[in-house]
Formats: structure tokens, sequence, C-alpha cells
């Protein structure tokens, strides 16, 4: 019984540090968001025509609006730039959970939208199928940021 005990935490340890430790491959996780590459799975969050709510319209060149998207998303804990730049006008973040260091992929894209800009996000998580509502929150949030001139 023991031994099956000892098994059972070496495993449930082990999946824990791959969660935790797992690389993301940028060439996986870089994407446009696209309703097409939807996983059908509740814990991603889509804002793009065609997904979870409509493109987001505002009044700032790409640049400068993705330069802020990046501020943003680089002053929330546990959040690195995986691939792509403010430059490029598309990037994608990733941000892990606190306790378990669950990884969500974050894709980001500024385009040219009359004198302003297109706005385009693609949250979801790398693991599991619910995320109790965390991809969309933090879009949300991004997204709220936005309207604070501080930013």
């Amino acid at each position: 019984m023991r031994l099956l005990a000892l098994f059972a935490l070496t495993v449930l340890l082990a999946g824990m540090a791959y969660v935790r430790l797992a690389p993301m491959r940028a060439s996986d996780w870089h994407v446009a968001p696209d309703p097409a590459r939807r996983t059908g799975k509740p814990n991603e969050y889509l804002v793009v025509e065609g997904g979870d709510r409509a493109t987001v319209l505002r009044p700032e060149p790409p640049a400068e609006l993705i330069s802020r998207i990046d501020l943003i998303a680089l002053s929330e804990p546990r959040t690195i730039r995986l691939a792509g730049t403010p430059r490029d006008r598309f990037a994608t973040y990733v941000q892990r959970s606190l306790l378990m260091g669950y990884p969500d992929a974050i894709s980001v894209r500024a385009e040219p939208e009359g004198t302003g800009s297109r706005l385009t996000i693609w949250s979801r998580s790398r693991f599991g199928h619910g995320d109790l509502g965390v991809n969309r929150k933090r879009v949300e949030r991004w997204l709220a940021k936005l309207d604070d001139p501080e930013i």
C-alpha cells in the first residue's frame, strides 16, 4: 500500500513539474486570432469577428495601441512575451497561474482601420478543458485598462 501511495505521489509531482516547466514553443502559440483555429473547448476567449466578442476598434494608430497592450500585459504578474514585438503589431504572451503555473497563451494583433486600429485577441489555455472564465476575464481586464489615460 505504501509503495502504491509513493508511486501515486511521484506521478502527481511529475505531472505538476511538467505543467510548470513545459516549454511553450512560439511556433505553436504565436498564431493570429482566427475563429477557424478555435479548439472548441471553453478555456479560450476570442476577440474577432465570429468570436466570443467582436473585434475592438480603437482611435489610436496600431503601433501606439500594441505598445499600450504590451505595457499592460507585461505589467501583470507571471507574464512574459513569447513572440513578436510591438513593432510587428502582433505579439503573443504567456501568463501562468499562481498556484500550479498553468500557462495561457494570449495572441494580440493591431491592424490599421481608418484613422485608428482594429484589435484582435485570442487567449487560450494550454492544458485542461475549463478555465473558470480566466481567459475572458484577462482579456476584458486588458481592454478596460486601455481606457486608462495613465497607460
